[in-house]
């Protein structure tokens, strides 16, 4: 019994040792934490006053219109809040517009930016003219976008027209998803810059050795994408997933501006603008806002998680 024991325990392999941090990744994580510090501190300053205000504001029924009328209720605002169809329907409206978004600007972005790597003349005006749209204010790109979507001016209808499912007479505006359409896309032309800047410097990191040694061993060039290229800017990639995700499901501007909410096009944070701005309702206001938080906590942690970046690895430590 004791021989079968020691053979078993023998023949199993040794259990995988956690990677020990090296001196170099304890050094930086120590000059990290003391560039961070001071922004961290302000950060905390201004924002930690707003949180805890909201969280606990939203533990009342409380008005602007009754300021003496301010009622302690627990957790009822959020029971009212999660039991609401407009709040779901709100969050599905916010998902898609996040999800189509960051995808499509994942893929047109990686476009830009191997075009941006690749280039050799004028390589300045490329970037610049590439980078415009994303120095445009959102509210000003909303509204130019709302008049090219519009029934009666817009040139969309008019330049379009061959296609299928677009007619001179198309009303983008008249229905909730052509609706929805119209927001997507303009965000999209907004923000796509943005995802190929973070993603030029992720290519940029990027071994053109790797690169060639695959080359010469055959690898096509869609081989050579998925096997090496891709796979080596996988930090980069969750950093732009990851801030465009956050950034895209606080969506307003462009709701604001081009539908005013109309056709079932809130997002969430426009209903929470809705209930403290236009309906001075504190309570429930903030009862989403602290929601809306922790939906964007949830998110990033989703994210990180998904992509499994090892840190380490990605410094060329692993």
């Amino acid at each position: 019994m004791s021989t079968t024991t020691a053979t078993t325990a023998a023949a199993a392999p040794p259990a995988k040792k956690r990677a020990k941090m090296t001196d170099r990744s304890r050094a930086e994580n120590r000059l990290g934490q003391r560039l961070v510090a001071p922004a961290v501190i302000v950060m905390l300053l201004v924002t930690a006053y707003p949180m805890f205000q909201a969280l606990y504001l939203s533990l009342f029924r409380y008005r602007l219109t009754s300021p003496d009328d301010k009622t302690f209720i627990g957790l009822s605002n959020y029971g009212t809040v999660l039991t609401d169809s407009l709040f779901w329907q709100d969050t599905l409206n916010t998902v898609i517009i996040m999800v189509v978004t960051v995808g499509v600007e994942l893929v047109i972005g990686f476009a830009f930016a191997m075009v941006m790597h690749r280039i050799v003349f004028a390589r300045g005006t490329v970037r610049t003219a590439i980078l415009i749209p994303y120095g445009i204010i959102t509210v000003v790109s909303a509204y130019a976008w709302q008049f090219a979507f519009s029934l009666n001016n817009g040139w969309v209808n008019s330049w379009f027209s061959w296609l299928p499912w677009i007619a001179p007479e198309t009303n983008w505006f008249g229905s909730h998803w052509p609706a929805m359409f119209a927001i997507i896309v303009s965000e999209i032309w907004k923000t796509t810059p943005f995802m190929s800047l973070l993603l030029l410097a992720g290519l940029s990191q990027v071994s053109e050795d790797m690169v060639e040694a695959a080359q010469v061993d055959g690898a096509t060039w869609w081989q050579r994408l998925w096997k090496v290229i891709i796979p080596n800017m996988r930090a980069a990639i969750m950093v732009a997933v990851l801030f465009r995700a956050l950034d895209a499901f606080r969506i307003f501007d462009n709701i604001y501006v081009m539908t005013r909410g109309a056709q079932d096009t809130e997002s969430s944070s426009f209903l929470t603008y809705r209930q403290v701005i236009q309906q001075f309702q504190l309570g429930l206001g903030s009862a989403l806002s602290v929601l809306l938080f922790l939906a964007v906590l949830l998110l990033a942690w989703l994210i990180v998680k998904l992509f499994r970046v090892d840190l380490a690895q990605a410094r060329g430590e692993g």
